[in-house]
Parts: structure tokens; C-alpha cells; sequence
């Protein structure tokens, strides 16, 4: 997709569910977009990640997918995410650093995929 400047963007991607542990990858892609990650989910499911569904990619990028972009989110373990979102709690001392460093390395690890193991 050729965006405002003839920019080339593959798939937009955005971890905004909180830094808990990383549980799998959303996206609003197409059929084939869908069908990529779900077949890369078993690289991912040694590590906990175990969930890959078409239907989310995050509403921060959501103007390039208006514009044909794969919007892929990174999918975080939920249950603590009201004890801090946007209350006196949500302080970066809360933040756990494994499961931060966990979240980082699943989208190093998604856009290594994107990048080398097909064409997206």
C-alpha cells in the first residue's frame, strides 16, 4: 500500500493492551494476511503465544488500514489490565520487566517473519 508519500507500508502493527504477558497477534487483514500468521502461530506457541484471530489491529494505526494496511495488535493477558489503565496505579514502577521484555521480543520476533519468512 502507497500512502501520503508514496510510502510503502506492509502491515502496521501496535501493542496497546498494556505490558502484561504477551498471549498472540490480531489482525484485520485480509484472508491471506489471516491465513500468514495463523500458519507462523506454531513458531509462536513454545513461548505462550497461543492466540492468532482475525478482527483486531488497534486503534491507534487505524488510518492506514482505512487505507488497505494489515493491522496487526499484539494480544497481552487482560486480567490485570483495570487494576492500572488510566488510575493512580498506572505508574511505570507497576510495570513488570519480563513480561515487558516478553511482549518485545513476540513483535521482534512477528516482524522478523514479516521480513524474511514470506512475502507479506
Amino acid at each position: 500500500m502507497y500512502c501520503v508519500n508514496n510510502e510503502k507500508y506492509i502491515a502496521a502493527i501496535e501493542s496497546d493492551g498494556g505490558g502484561t504477558t504477551p498471549i498472540g497477534f490480531s489482525t484485520t487483514g485480509n484472508d491471506s494476511i489471516v491465513a500468514k500468521l495463523s500458519a507462523w502461530s506454531d513458531m509462536f506457541k513454545p513461548y505462550g503465544l497461543y492466540l492468532f484471530y482475525k478482527g483486531w489491529g488497534g486503534v491507534d494505526i487505524g488510518p492506514l488500514g482505512a487505507q488497505g494496511v494489515p493491522l496487526i495488535g499484539l494480544n497481552v493477558d487482560p486480567h490485570r489490565y483495570f487494576e492500572y489503565h488510566h488510575s493512580a496505579n498506572d505508574t511505570v514502577d507497576k510495570v513488570n520487566n519480563r513480561e515487558l521484555q516478553l511482549g518485545s521480543a513476540a513483535l521482534a520476533a512477528l516482524i522478523y517473519l514479516i521480513d524474511k519468512k514470506d512475502n507479506f
